[in-house]
């Protein structure tokens, strides 16, 4: 009982301690008196933690400023390069466009670098790839509707391409910003998988509660449900016997759900708390019934992306286009293209399929980024192949078939990538992730790389940052005065608040520079290395994460050094004489 007593005022003294509220009010109790005259490098480091937490902010919220800036420049030269009349000026505004892709192509990397969320991850990385790609689809259509100006096929085409980039980078900007514009749903409609996932924790989540769910949200979750498998049902490419399991596992799912429904309403008119037997049961089996149902689903879905990406990896069709088109054979084109779009029909219909029963959001994200592509991109092929059906001796017209034809071949490759990856997920291996994006990538190839212009902050945001960095330096100052009192300056807690202090003073001297932000100059200032590309604000994050680790290892040791000390021992002494 004495032991618990003595450790009940111990923790005590350290809540005491370690709140700010406490820390201004005079000390009535002698036994304390001997810890306070340390508290006031808690109190230093709070505010000190606080600080830096403001700091990151303001640098999280420039870094989204500037790239909001970079695709604002991007829009502005998209408009000047749709209205150009000549080669010679489209020359020269491709050039000053192809600069600013360059530049929003590496912020956006780094922050697709840094997003945490999986989900979010998947958008970036689908929305830069419709970037890079659009990228020289723009460059070969704009020169056809520049060689042809009267073609109305061609203007289609390029219309189709700039339209397609500001949705991406609009859809960079919502996920930059967090912002989904008229109440946008994010995670888009329900897949199969999520909605039988969802269905089974309900399900199992009856033995938790059975009063906290009504029955009529099961029975309208699982006729959801059965009503997205006709997708399978429905598709002409799943097989027959395929189809008969499916529907005789949806029947079977019905049956186990009245099941389990009935047990479920004994249980409660009995007043049960806990699950009866009875119930147990027709959880197990409902459960079971969805796993295989599920399962078949997946199996129909893999076979037929299978069998359709083998189908059509020789690309005949692609081919002929591009030869008739070079013969200025339209009633050809105008068959081709019937059957291309049948192949778009049945690639977006396996892209459906998949993302039903992918496994993961991100990958349900990128099903639906494969189906987008198809969609839009096989309309384009066919507005290309009739302007070089119209002008079959154009080489300008040829190319731009050629690189919409490569963007098609590009995705369907992209998609057996896929299908491997969502099969690994579904037998449960986690294979490599893969890139989607050829660009380079953040902390690669970087030694190659023209280094970002640096950016120039408001008056606003330069006597904000500088504020925040002053806080820094008088509450760096304040803990080394702290350190001072200490008696032994090899003490472990000291060199931890030393390199503590000396972590702020760097980010205090970055924030007291009134000049444009550089890499270089951050490099320099801060490390005094020769210069490595890097986004200049991601230096004040690490920095700053350095710190938050630092002072929390920091207070760890503060705080272990005060519990550990003995009743009526000084518990400096205490502790240089344990540790």
């Amino acid at each position: 009982r004495a032991f618990k007593e003595r450790m009940h005022y111990r923790s005590e003294t350290i809540a005491q301690l370690t709140d700010i509220a406490t820390l201004d009010r005079p000390e009535s109790d002698g036994q304390i008196t001997i810890f306070t005259d340390k508290t006031g490098v808690i109190k230093a480091a709070r505010l000190l933690l606080s600080s830096v937490t403001k700091v990151l902010v303001l640098a999280d919220i420039i870094i989204i400023k500037q790239i909001i800036a970079s695709r604002n420049k991007v829009l502005m030269t998209m408009e000047q390069l749709e209205k150009v009349s000549s080669f010679q000026e489209f020359v020269q505004m491709f050039s000053q466009f192809g600069n600013e892709m360059v530049e929003f192509a590496h912020l956006t990397g780094e922050r697709q670098n840094d997003l945490k969320d999986e989900k979010k991850k998947a958008k970036m990385a689908a929305a830069r790839s419709i970037l890079e790609k659009c990228t020289m689809m723009l460059l070969t259509a704009s020169k056809t509707c520049l060689r042809h100006p009267d073609c109305e096929s061609a203007r289609v085409n390029k219309g189709a391409v700039f339209h397609r980039m500001r949705i991406a980078l609009e859809q960079v900007i919502e996920i930059v910003a967090d912002t989904r514009p008229n109440g946008e749903n994010e995670s888009g409609p329900m897949s199969i998988y999520t909605g039988i996932k969802e269905f089974k924790n309900k399900v199992e989540g009856l033995r938790e509660n059975l009063y906290l769910l009504p029955k009529e949200n099961l029975i309208a979750l699982l006729r959801l449900v059965l009503e997205l498998t006709e997708d399978f049902t429905d598709s002409a490419y799943t097989s027959h016997e395929t189809r008969g399991r499916i529907l005789e596992l949806s029947k079977q799912a019905k049956m186990e759900l009245e099941q389990l429904v009935s047990a479920w309403i004994n249980a409660q008119n009995q007043k049960k708390r806990d699950v009866t037997e009875d119930l147990e049961i027709s959880i197990l089996k409902t459960c079971q019934c969805m796993n295989e149902l599920q399962r078949e689903l997946q199996i129909a879905a893999i076979s037929v992306a299978a069998d359709l990406i083998k189908f059509h990896s020789d690309h005949l069709i692609l081919k002929a286009l591009k030869a008739s088109g070079a013969e200025g054979n339209i009633e050809a084109i105008a068959e081709h293209s019937y059957k291309l779009s049948e192949q778009k029909d049945q690639l977006i219909e396996m892209c459906h399929l998949l993302r039903h029963v992918s496994g993961t959001e991100p990958l349900e994200i990128t099903c639906l980024h494969a189906e987008d592509t198809f969609h839009v991109t096989g309309p384009q092929i066919i507005s290309a192949a009739e302007t070089l059906t119209l002008h079959p001796s154009s080489k300008i017209a040829k190319e731009n078939l050629d690189v919409f034809c490569e963007a098609w071949e590009s995705q369907l490759n992209d998609m057996s990538l896929l299908l491997r990856e969502i099969s690994d997920v579904l037998e449960g291996r986690r294979g490599e992730k893969r890139a989607y994006l050829s660009l380079p990538k953040p902390g690669k190839h970087n030694a190659n790389l023209k280094a970002l212009k640096p950016a120039r902050l408001d008056n606003e945001e330069q006597t904000k940052f500088g504020k925040s960095g002053l806080e820094l330096h008088k509450l760096t100052t304040r803990v080394d005065s702290e350190m001072e009192k200490w008696e032994d300056p090899e003490n472990e807690i000291i060199r931890y608040g030393q390199g503590l202090s000396s972590m702020a003073y760097s980010m205090y001297l970055f924030t007291s520079t009134k000049v444009q932000i550089n890499n270089n100059l951050l490099y320099i200032l801060i490390f005094g290395c020769p210069f490595i590309h890097f986004g200049a604000f991601s230096i004040i994050l690490v920095l700053g994460l350095n710190l938050c680790i630092s002072m929390g290892s920091f207070i760890s040791h503060f705080l272990t050094f005060l519990s550990k000390a003995g009743e009526g021992e000084d518990p400096y002494m205490y502790y240089c004489t344990k540790y």
